[in-house]
């Protein structure tokens, strides 16, 4: 792997990948104490994420025998569309295997750029399986999601936009899940400069790069678990071992509540929409392992594949993390009228009624009273709880329990 290879695949990517944009945010430059800090977009590249150009400029090599027998791959999610995509534009027949845990939604977007979707195996790496006998036994050409120069390469090709949009860049911060990003990313800003930092960002409960760097051999993790299912990988393979062990200063670790805050300041802050393996790179930014001071900082948000239900509950919990939002339990006398004072307060506040409903009774509720959730955002912890101060001296109505205690 070398950065000739990366500037290679940038030619063949040329029209056909989106040159995406990259959002500079003062925001986050303060929270993180760099000295700026620019957002790399892939979650608006086409099919959604960066594998679309690992994919082409893997597919794109093939001879003509090879393409003319078709392409089948493993994925239960970006790199299954970005291998879809890939064949429509090649006119390349693709097989793509996933794992019957599939959302329906996935599953059918990879059919809408015409590939045979094959349900098979209860987890990835049973559908990784089946997908390489099926290679064997048809001569189609296995596409790896990650671990493959070609891929690679075709990943890199976001390090060099990157450069060219970012000419002063310190450090950048990539998702790792099996490392074809970070290792595409790293061999081409460290062949333009050296002193650029490369830190990878691994959720809590997928942390197995950094033991594998420090200890210089690959460290396989028994299982994962993570809200960030795009890098919920086990372990880093060879080639992407190989590569990461030159290109990766360091890695750092990041919980899935922190994630789920990620997720949710760039909706808010950035306007964007980032599924969780995208969002993590910001958390390590923001993170107390994160060491930027002074830094020009690239942040590369990797995919904004994430159903909208998942994104809903991934920004709530986000705003429980920034102490903007509060469940409270409340306990009525006059139901259902009272109930009009308490949204009364809640409008007179400046906070917002996310949602209310009859709570089911506990042993410790008083009989003569309707017990009643509600979910409230406001600006900030002490807005919250001066909100429910005011509740809590309404005639008729008293706060139970609240989520800010």
């Amino acid at each position: 792997m070398t950065v000739a290879d990366v500037e290679e695949a940038q030619e063949r990517l040329a029209g056909v990948v989106h040159r995406t944009p990259l959002d500079t945010s003062r925001t986050f430059a303060e929270l993180s104490g760099a000295a700026s800090v620019g957002l790399k977009l892939e979650n608006v590249q086409r099919t959604g994420s960066f594998k679309i150009r690992g994919a082409y400029n893997a597919m794109s090599q093939l001879s003509r025998e090879r393409r003319e027998r078709g392409v089948v791959t493993a994925s239960a999610g970006n790199h299954a569309q970005g291998v879809a995509l890939a064949g429509d534009l090649l006119d390349v027949d693709v097989t793509v295997v996933v794992p019957e845990i599939t959302p329906a939604a996935k599953i059918a977007a990879t059919r809408e750029y015409g590939a045979d979707v094959v349900v098979e195996g209860d987890i990835y790496e049973r559908s990784y399986e089946y997908a390489r006998e099926h290679a064997a036994e048809t001569g189609e050409t296995f596409v790896h999601p990650f671990d493959d120069e070609a891929v690679i390469a075709g990943q890199g090709t976001v390090g060099l936009e990157l450069l060219d949009q970012f000419p002063g860049l310190d450090t950048v911060f990539v998702a790792i899940g099996g490392g074809g990003l970070i290792s595409g990313v790293g061999t081409a800003v460290k062949a333009h400069d050296p002193a650029i930092r490369v830190v990878g960002v691994q959720p809590e409960g997928a942390f197995h790069a950094k033991p594998s760097l420090d200890a210089g051999e690959i460290h396989e993790l028994d299982d994962v678990d993570t809200v960030a299912d795009g890098i919920a990988d086990t372990r880093l393979l060879e080639t992407t071992f190989s590569v990461a062990r030159e290109v990766v200063d360091d890695v750092v670790s990041v919980t899935d509540l922190e994630i789920a805050t990620a997720v949710t300041l760039l909706a808010e802050r950035a306007k964007t929409v980032a599924e969780s393996a995208g969002a993590a790179p910001l958390a390590g930014l923001l993170s107390a392992e994160a060491d930027v001071a002074g830094d020009d900082v690239g942040v590369v948000v990797s995919g904004g594949n994430v159903d909208l239900t998942e994104h809903a509950a991934l920004t709530r919990i986000g705003l429980h993390e920034l102490g903007r939002y509060a469940d409270a339990r409340l306990a009525l006398d006059g139901w259902p009228a009272t109930l009009a004072d308490v949204v009364g307060v809640i409008e007179s506040q400046g906070a917002e009624l996310d949602h209310v409903n009859r709570a089911r009774p506990s042993g410790d509720d008083q009989p003569n009273r309707t017990p009643v959730a509600i979910g409230v955002e406001g600006s900030g912890a002490d807005h919250l709880r001066g909100v429910l101060a005011e509740l809590a001296s309404l005639d008729g109505a008293s706060v139970v329990e609240h989520s800010l205690e």
